[in-house]
């Protein structure tokens, strides 16, 4: 028997087949043009929704101060020109944020017409500037008087090698112009001062505070205050950051209406000796850069909503702080804040804080949170300089014992031979004058056992990366009577290995 097929049922089914793959490749054809044609109806009933839509192509970025989102965006004037409001670049630079429900045309709008001002263009505000600029803002303020030095590059992001000695904001627009160059980009070279704060702000609509030290905080929430312009805070240092929305709904000067100030969650300037900077503390990079991200990401959400920005009484807007730690679980958690405080010195039917004083700059920030350019809390007579530990420790017949008050990970990074490492948290934490030979903690046992051979009167110099925390070690030492009633004397290296590495090892690592 012939089990073969004959040549003309093969051509048929062949023809059968083709047929079949032409038709499946059609009906996939039908399924995407059904589903841009309803991506573009959702687009044209956005559109449609505007209003005038005319008007809206005109507003230039950034327009009268005081004004909200909302109403400009219901704003109308006449025009005749193409009914389009955004060119065609804009559609594909926006197009894949735009088709977010959360956002859609009006929403690209209401960026395109906003202002932003960022302060501090550092680990927090380059992330921040970054979004920002990408997302379409129309007008980018940055200010900031430092310029890039190479220990930023691994958090500040923005900035490069090549641009280092430049300053940040000039760094940043460079780069950022790159980005987007449909964003209007304007430096303020020159750190914020309360003079200068209220002129600055006047022509944004948000305030973003990027800065790393409690007095710019207080400065920079006075003037939103007194400005009228909501403002996004955050901070970051070493594995931790933070972030909050305050003057939302901004305030009516000295009235209870609208959100919390700085001051109304910070009444008072933490202690001198408890800020810590990224110089001093550490930061992880990314650590920094999620706190910057997420800013950008509240200021995108305030503008695009628009309405916020209306100070109502109906309005549920509860205060709050995002809490974030990189080696938690889980890594974020949110805390209720209080609400406008009662007797808020800045912003409440009492405040004191008013634009003339602030313009006067009759205030001082720095004074106010105990600021000292270094600081000195000792005196002269229980500092000495680094030549003066140097020749100490080339002399054999010279007992003492050189205390390193850094923290562990510091001091294997770099040390002097010879030095005892006792971190300052841990002497701190001391209550009495026994706690180095009774407590079990090996950084206290170190202490105990660095002066268990030397002589009741031999010196106790204390060193740090900076000369601050040797200080306040000094005083801890003496007030658990380390000093043997002034038998023994207890001091400080002036400027720390800061001052060692310019004026003895130019070798020293710098970090």
């Amino acid at each position: 028997m012939n089990d073969m097929i004959p040549p003309p049922l093969i051509r048929t089914f062949t023809r059968i087949i083709l047929m079949c793959d032409q038709a499946s490749a059609a009906d996939g054809i039908r399924t995407q043009i059904e589903l841009l044609e309803s991506q573009l109806l959702e687009l044209k009933k956005q559109l449609s929704d505007l209003g005038d839509i005319a008007e809206l192509r005109n507003v230039e970025p950034g327009t009268q101060p005081g004004q909200t989102f909302a109403h400009r965006a219901s704003e109308t004037h006449t025009a005749t020109e193409r009914p389009w409001p955004l060119s065609s670049t804009e559609y594909l630079r926006y197009g894949r944020q735009m088709i977010m429900p959360e956002i859609g045309l009006q929403g690209q709008l209401n960026l395109r017409k906003s202002s932003v001002l960022i302060i501090g263009v550092g680990g927090l505000g380059c992330p921040a500037a970054q979004y920002l600029a990408g997302a379409g803002i129309g007008t980018v303020g940055l200010v900031d008087g430092d310029v890039v030095e190479l220990s930023n590059l691994h958090r500040q992001i923005l900035h490069t090698t090549e641009r280092v000695g430049q300053l940040k904001v000039d760094s940043a627009i460079a780069g950022l112009s790159q980005l987007n160059p449909n964003v209007h980009f304007v430096a303020y070279p020159n750190h914020l001062a309360p003079a200068n704060a209220i002129a600055t702000m006047k022509d944004y609509d948000l305030i973003l505070d990027c800065t790393d030290h409690p007095a710019s905080r207080y400065l920079i929430s006075d003037a939103a205050v007194l400005s009228g312009k909501p403002l996004i805070s955050g901070s970051a240092l070493k594995t931790e950051g933070q972030l909050m929305m305050l003057n939302n709904p901004p305030s009516i000067i000295h009235q209870d209406a609208g959100g919390p100030c700085y001051r109304c969650i910070f009444p008072k300037p933490p202690p001198i000796e408890s800020v810590i900077s990224c110089g001093d503390g550490g930061i992880v990079g990314p650590v920094v850069g999620v706190i910057g991200v997420l800013m950008a990401l509240e200021a995108i959400k305030l503008i695009v909503s628009g309405d916020r920005y209306r100070p109502a009484s109906n309005q549920n807007l509860t205060p709050s702080m995002l809490l974030y730690s990189a080696y938690s679980i889980p890594p974020f958690r949110q805390i209720r804040l209080r609400g406008k405080r009662p007797k808020c010195t800045g912003c409440s039917t009492s405040g004191t804080i008013t634009k003339d004083i602030l313009n006067s700059g009759s205030i001082d920030y720095k004074v106010m949170c105990g600021i000292l350019s270094p600081l000195e809390i000792l005196k002269q007579d229980e500092r000495i300089d680094v030549q003066e530990l140097k020749s100490t420790l080339d002399t054999s017949n010279n007992p003492h014992l050189l205390l390193d008050v850094r923290d562990e990970t510091q001091f294997g990074i770099c040390n002097i031979a010879g030095s005892v490492n006792v971190p300052s948290s841990a002497i701190e934490a001391m209550t009495g004058p026994y706690d180095a030979l009774q407590n079990s903690d090996p950084a206290t046992t170190r202490l105990a056992a660095g002066l268990e051979h030397l002589p009741s009167n031999a010196s106790i110099y204390t060193i740090c990366r900076l000369g601050n925390d040797s200080q306040l070690v000094v005083r801890k030492l003496k007030s658990l009577g380390y000093g043997n009633n002034g038998e023994r004397w207890i001091g400080d290296v002036r400027g720390g290995y800061k001052s060692w590495r310019e004026k003895v090892d130019p070798e020293w690592p710098e970090y």
